[in-house]
């Protein structure tokens, strides 16, 4: 009704102290909101609300190449509208932990105090750490997928308000108060927290299948432990040439066989019949002892009864000998029969020692 005079506030003299009570409450309000949710680092990430920003933006206008900060300020304001000087000093703060973003110009220096160039001059884009980390959009379009295949979703997270903490059946919370990084950004403490975690879960679901070393191997033959239980002298000595003398053969041959078939060793023969074995250092032994060395011959320098392999023996056991008795080949013999050298090297080489 215009005839009915409008309600006036009291003029502020007429009531000083409920104005002072009115300021000091919406002062006291402001100012911890303004600490709270604008200054202080959230616990769960460590950033702060102008630094989530920031990453934000860098990760929606990602393209793999350097922006002009300057630009990157502009898209950000949209979420941070404080101030392009907030944003500015933030993003240049954070580059120069140069954990999240990858850097290009003058940045300055945040120890001594050296200021960055303008913000039109320098550029900037998301680290991989970032990208593969932060930004990792592999896990969201994971659980829909582990989901409708009535799967159960266990997650370990070190945040328990993450996506995935919110989509998971289980959570497993490996949060950590503070990371052992001086800056409290690069993750250490935390990683450390997932991989135990993760260890005492597979012991723990192995003591509980009775899971063995024969499983283990069963299911990774290509893997060293598969290859110490199923790989077999025959694997391997078939690889290499098969070296052997006569008993009556001269030394020079001796030499000469050894040399040729690089295995360090030569076995000798009673026409068909292993009888010994002679090594390059029998050789320089030998060389030590006889002067004579036009009358030598193989059966003179020969060990006789060497230590041998039958081919169907593991390869582990082949390196057991090698180790017990510190030689480095064994002649493969199966009832008299010889068949080759398997060598130290052809071990390694499969990755087994």
């Amino acid at each position: 009704d215009a005839s009915t005079p409008i309600a006036m506030p009291a003029h502020p003299a007429a009531d000083p102290d409920g104005l002072r009570q009115l300021m000091a409450q919406n002062f006291i309000e402001y100012a911890s909101y303004v600490i709270k949710d604008r200054a202080i680092p959230d616990v769960d990430d460590g950033l702060k609300p102008v630094q989530r920003r920031i990453l934000h933006s860098l990760q929606v206008m990602d393209d793999g190449r350097f922006h002009k900060v300057a630009n990157v300020i502009g898209h950000t304001m949209q979420y941070h509208p404080h101030g392009d000087a907030s944003i500015g000093s933030a993003l240049v703060g954070l580059a120069c932990k140069e954990y999240f973003i990858d850097r290009q110009g003058n940045f300055g220096n945040i120890l001594t105090g050296d200021p960055a160039s303008a913000a039109r001059y320098i550029e900037c884009r998301l680290t991989p750490l970032a990208r593969e980390v932060m930004f990792n959009p592999e896990i969201k379009m994971l659980v829909p997928l582990i989901k409708s295949r009535g799967n159960k979703l266990i997650a370990m997270v070190g945040n328990t308000k993450s996506y995935l903490a919110i989509q998971a059946d289980i959570v497993l919370d490996t949060s950590v108060e503070k990371e052992a990084c001086p800056n409290n950004l690069a993750p250490t403490t935390s990683t450390t927290a997932q991989l135990v975690m993760g260890d005492a879960l597979a012991v723990s679901l192995l003591e509980y299948r009775g899971f063995t070393a024969a499983d283990f191997a069963r299911i990774h033959p290509g893997g060293a432990l598969g290859k110490q239980l199923y790989m077999r002298v025959e694997d391997l000595y078939k690889r290499n040439e098969k070296p052997l003398v006569q008993a009556q053969d001269n030394l020079t041959k001796v030499i000469i066989e050894i040399s040729a078939k690089r295995l360090g060793a030569t076995a000798v023969m009673d026409g068909e019949q292993f009888v010994g074995l002679i090594t390059d250092g029998d050789l320089r032994r030998m060389l030590l002892k006889s002067p004579q060395l036009e009358k030598i011959k193989a059966s003179d320098i020969m060990t006789v009864n060497p230590k041998s392999i039958d081919e169907q023996s593991l390869v582990i056991d082949a390196l057991g000998l090698m180790r017990k008795y510190n030689i480095t080949q064994l002649p493969v013999v199966n009832q008299g029969i010889y068949h080759g050298i398997i060598h130290l090297h052809d071990i390694i080489k499969e990755g087994i020692l």
